[in-house]
């Protein structure tokens, strides 16, 4: 039985420390904040309530399969999961209006061509084809194995070249912003594949072709809503983890990695305890493990292949959100989410991916209207979610925006209720009161440096779009969570807990299970 110190609560570090434990494992996880569950967080006031992290849940069989391995209770003998249909209404700039059925080939294609005219529902489901190619292509070495000590193969464009009559071949797309510019070429169709890029942090202009599975995995897996809100589903980890034993230390800062003969030999905390481990897991982000490994100079990096991954000098991009309480009841035909697009994405891509750290006049918002009674006072009122892809909280000169700024984050956030008019018509005039979240926040409830979220790994371009590996180069020392192998989200943050608990139980040549 090893000792293993785990750093962070978020749900990755939990889904290792719950597998860890009942692998025979002594587990205690040391967390900085006062809670659990990372991003999952919920906000409540006068009888409303918001999640203010995910809000709605990919690849269900993840959380399944974790559930199941650490315990003889599923998943759904715990939560309530419960399927979202239909998946999302797309509100464009033109007044397009689509609402799109939950995991349904055939309802996609239809509604498509019923909003956007014949054939738009056909081309849009001949690229998820491909998109299929790219997932089968992928799916075991990037998600289901530790990342491969010859990992460049995933830099390989795994998502297939569209082919075209005469003796040329066209050169493969790639980037998602050429996939859309060659296959939909409606803009209200390659709108609707860059928002699913644009969802999980992704500059369509810069994500792999491969980016072309996110909308895959969603319309293929299907959209699902935990009941009393997704914080539900951390609690459920925590309880589970505390039922197996896992030792569990809030406010408990953890200040720098402790070795012994080059290898992990457990942690100190900020008050100068030490406490001994023979396995320390790292649930926290690169700039945070750069940090608590600065005294071992070319050690500090994750794997990647041959050589150290630094942290990037600038944090990707950031969750900006708005929570209304609303007079008035949620009308019967509401959809729980829909995204209203921005009426200038080009320019909004550029404020939010740019180096000027500015603000989109006219954001893409994703609006969050779950028919759930635990998230309002009385059917007599309605809990609403705006949500905004945004640059992270500029810190230490680094880029971004300083969202503790005066003005800043309420200017913005008229823009963002401002837009979300769209979806529900007089949302201004029903306002109770509002909440600002912004990566600022985050940051405060995270740790993760500019509140910056991650996205999923990605192939192709390079490998550019992947992330860290889950071992790295001090020997006993892993990484777990989105910010490691294979990237964030809560599915993927859910498989890195699977593959850490398995390069710990059976070695560092083990290669994922069969």
């Amino acid at each position: 039985m090893a000792r293993i110190a785990v750093i962070g609560a978020g749900t990755g570090a939990m889904a290792t420390a719950a597998r860890l434990a009942v692998a025979g494992h002594r587990v205690a996880v040391w967390e900085r904040g006062e809670t659990y569950g990372g991003s999952l967080r919920r906000f409540e006031r006068a009888g409303f309530g918001f999640d203010t992290g995910p809000g709605l849940l990919h690849l269900p069989a993840v959380q399944r399969d974790l559930f199941l391995k650490t315990g003889k209770e599923p998943l759904e003998s715990v939560v309530d999961l419960v399927q979202v249909d239909p998946a999302a209404r797309h509100v464009f700039p033109d007044g397009t209006d689509v609402t799109l059925p939950n995991a349904s080939r055939a309802g996609v294609i239809e509604a498509l061509d019923r909003a956007l005219g014949a054939g738009a529902g056909e081309r849009w489901s001949e690229l998820l084809g491909r998109a299929r190619e790219a997932w089968d292509r992928t799916r075991r070495p990037l998600l289901e194995e530790p990342l491969w000590s010859d990992w460049q193969v995933l830099g390989r464009e795994p998502y297939p070249a569209v082919g075209r009559k005469g003796l040329l071949k066209r050169r493969p797309a790639r980037t998602l912003a050429e996939v859309a510019a060659l296959e939909l070429k409606d803009p209200r169709l390659v709108a609707l594949l860059e928002s699913h890029a644009l969802a999980y942090g992704f500059d369509p202009r810069a994500a792999p072709a491969s980016a072309t599975v996110l909308p895959y995995m969603e319309q293929t897996f299907g959209t699902w809503y935990v009941s009393g809100g997704m914080r539900a589903l951390a609690t459920a980890l925590y309880e589970r983890c505390l039922a197996r034993k896992v030792e569990f230390a809030f406010g408990a800062e953890v200040r720098r990695l402790v070795r012994k003969d080059g290898r992990a030999a457990g942690i100190e905390l900020a008050d100068g305890r030490i406490e001994e481990a023979d396995v320390v897991v790292a649930g926290v982000d690169p700039w945070t493990l750069a940090g608590l490994t600065a005294d071992s100079p070319g050690a500090a990096g994750q794997v990647r292949g041959a050589g150290d991954v630094l942290p990037p000098s600038t944090p990707p991009s950031g969750r900006f959100s708005v929570l209304l309480a609303l007079r008035g009841g949620r009308a019967p035909d509401a959809v729980h989410r829909t995204v209203v697009h921005a009426a200038d994405r080009a320019a909004e891509l550029t404020a939010v991916f740019g180096d000027g750290g500015g603000l989109p006049q006219s954001p893409t918002v994703t609006v969050l209207r779950p028919d759930d009674p635990a998230q309002r006072p009385d059917d007599g009122h309605e809990a609403v979610t705006l949500t905004v892809t945004v640059p992270a909280h500029a810190t230490g000169g680094t880029g971004g925006v300083d969202w503790t700024a005066d003005g800043v984050a309420e200017g913005f956030a008229d823009r963002v209720v401002a837009a979300a008019d769209a979806a529900v018509p007089g949302l201004r005039d029903r306002i109770l009161w509002r909440e600002i979240r912004t990566p600022a926040d985050t940051a405060a409830d995270t740790g993760a440096a500019g509140g910056a979220v991650p996205g999923p790994a990605l192939a192709g371009l390079d490998g550019r779009a992947l992330v860290p590996a889950n071992r790295t180069r001090i020997p006993g020392l892993y990484t777990a969570g989105g910010w490691s192998h294979p990237g964030g989200g809560l599915a993927h943050a859910g498989m890195s807990g699977a593959l850490v608990a398995g390069l710990v139980v059976h070695g560092d040549d083990w290669h994922g299970s069969e």
